[in-house]
């Protein structure tokens, strides 16, 4: 028994060592900037109006992407159509795309110089204006529309099949099974998928650097780069810092209070056939939902395809170095994402059936960095490494190593569900063959969770290739990665090259995530 012990204790430090990391990482750091920061009399008045505006703005995009969500996801569950299973893919494809270049694709449709501006000039209106407040909204709502619609229909697809059919024998019309079955179940998705995008647009940084950035357009996120990066007032940054880790923690609390578990019951996972949503008006609906929504979400993809194109003979020759900068960074993050999902998602999945709530303190401390942001992070590092290093020359795998944190909470949500399942499977039969360590690992888990583990390391790779955040605050001219110097070429009105860039950058960020997660699930099946 003492033997057992042991070797539980031993296999499980790599998941306790991880834990402690990314806590010391994110409460670390605030812990750096809550010493640096001053009291409450060191926010003026712009600073409060960049709450106030990350707050309003916020609240904005999650109400408007959870709103519009909902129709696409019902009209995506109760339809069977050809092209259907695309169309789902391309809901995924806003979440990986670099930030930077979703949003020059935004400007080529809905900009001042868009098609769309010069038709209602040529009408007698005025043309369209995205920034400030409005266009950042528009952006967040293209970037979690996607999200949300994913998640409420993770949430059709959980109630059973069987619940609909007692529904026909019961004659319900679509009204009743609104009222008895899709309104319970969106109780206790949408309050979660609300709190997870108000988080993310809490702590949006690029969509407010190039959207926004005005006196009355800017967010906290902005605020603290701005004092850190041009007035270099570390009391004021690290103040900010704390504001929105309050925010964030207060929103993850509220989301963590509201949201209920699924009591959906157990069915066969059969195919669920709808016999109430076949009416001409029902149809025509559902049909003009998802064509609107895909056009919103193409059109913007298709104008930097072709703007792209033409853009590429004007890149100018330091694109390939920071091309080559950018892919090692991300694949050092998508190394360091695994390093530490792994340990920290295996022993979540077995303690979690003996003692969950160290359990959950493991699984929270692996979410922390979401609360914590970017610039929380990037400022409390910078802070501790100063009087040290000089922190431009590690701004590369400090870089890194944020987007590992920050990509760890979706590593997570993709690893644990699989181990999970593992050891509820193989787990009992592994013990009795006394089968630990490496051995069980290489044997038993790793050849069933390689796909996930996959499409973990594709989407910490595809996220941090499109990073704008902690590299803007550590670079300098000589190190620059490939979004920022998009973002340079934007700022010099370089749009042809800017536009190459930004097609250089899909294409990588496209690449790298379709490498890892077709690898994993390739080498899964062989």
């Amino acid at each position: 028994m003492v033997n057992r012990a042991q070797q539980i204790t031993r296999s499980a430090l790599a998941g306790y060592g991880a834990a402690g990391f990314l806590a010391a990482l994110s409460l670390g750091t605030l812990g750096v900037v809550a010493l640096k920061a001053g009291g409450l009399s060191g926010l003026n008045g712009g600073d409060l109006a960049a709450i106030r505006f990350t707050v309003a703005q916020a609240l904005a995009s999650a109400i408007l992407s959870v709103a519009l969500a909902i129709p696409v996801a019902r009209a995506l569950a109760r339809r069977q159509f050809r092209g259907r299973g695309l169309l789902v893919t391309l809901l995924g494809a806003p979440f990986i795309l670099p930030v930077i270049v979703a949003v020059l694709g935004l400007l080529a449709v809905y900009g001042r110089a868009s098609v769309i501006s010069e038709a209602l000039q040529s009408l007698g209106f005025t043309r369209l204006d995205i920034y400030g407040f409005s266009g950042v909204v528009l952006a967040h709502v293209f970037f979690n529309l996607p999200l949300a619609t994913r998640l409420f229909l993770q949430g059709w697809q959980a109630i059973p099949s069987e619940h609909f059919r007692l529904a026909a024998g019961l004659g319900m019309n679509s009204r009743d099974i609104s009222r008895h079955l899709e309104r319970p179940m969106l109780g206790r998705v949408l309050p979660g998928t609300f709190a997870t995008i108000f988080l993310l647009c809490v702590t949006s940084f690029a969509v407010a650097l190039t959207l926004g950035g005005g006196p009355r357009a800017t967010t906290i996120e902005l605020a603290i780069y701005q004092a850190f990066r041009f007035d270099f007032d570390l009391s004021k940054a690290a103040l900010l810092a704390l504001v929105q880790f309050g925010l964030t923690a207060i929103a993850a609390v509220l989301a963590w209070r509201l949201t209920r578990p699924a009591r959906l019951g157990t069915g066969f996972d059969q195919p669920v056939k709808r016999w109430d949503c076949n009416g001409v008006g029902a149809v025509t609906l559902d049909a003009l939902t998802l064509t609107l929504t895909a056009l919103f979400l193409l059109l913007p993809l298709a104008a930097v395809a072709l703007k792209g194109l033409a853009g590429l003979p004007d890149l100018p020759f330091s694109i390939l170095p920071a091309a080559l900068r950018s892919i090692a960074v991300a694949l050092t993050s998508a190394l360091l994402t695994l390093s530490l999902a792994l340990p920290l998602a295996q022993t979540i999945a077995r303690t979690s059936p003996h003692r969950p709530r160290l359990a959950g303190l493991l699984e929270g401390a692996g979410y922390l960095s979401i609360a914590a942001s970017p610039m929380v992070i990037g400022t409390g590092l910078f802070i501790a490494l100063f009087p040290l290093v000089d922190p431009a020359r590690l701004a590369l795998p400090i870089t890194a190593l944020v987007n590992a944190a920050l990509s760890l909470p979706f590593a997570l949500r993709a690893l644990i569900p699989a181990l999970r399942e593992v050891e509820r499977e193989y787990g009992p039969l592994a013990d009795s063959l006394g089968m630990r360590g490496l051995a069980r690992f290489r044997l038993m888990t790793w050849p069933r969770i390689r796909p996930a583990a996959g499409f973990a390391a594709g989407l910490a790779a595809a996220l941090s290739m499109g990073d704008l955040g902690v590299i803007a605050l550590f670079a300098d001219p000589d190190a620059a990665t490939l979004p920022l110097m998009l973002y340079r070429l934007m700022g010099s009105y370089q749009m042809e090259a800017a536009n190459g860039a930004a097609l250089l950058l899909v294409g990588l960020s496209l690449a790298l995530f379709w490498g890892f997660d077709r690898g994993g699930r390739v080498r899964a099946a062989s």
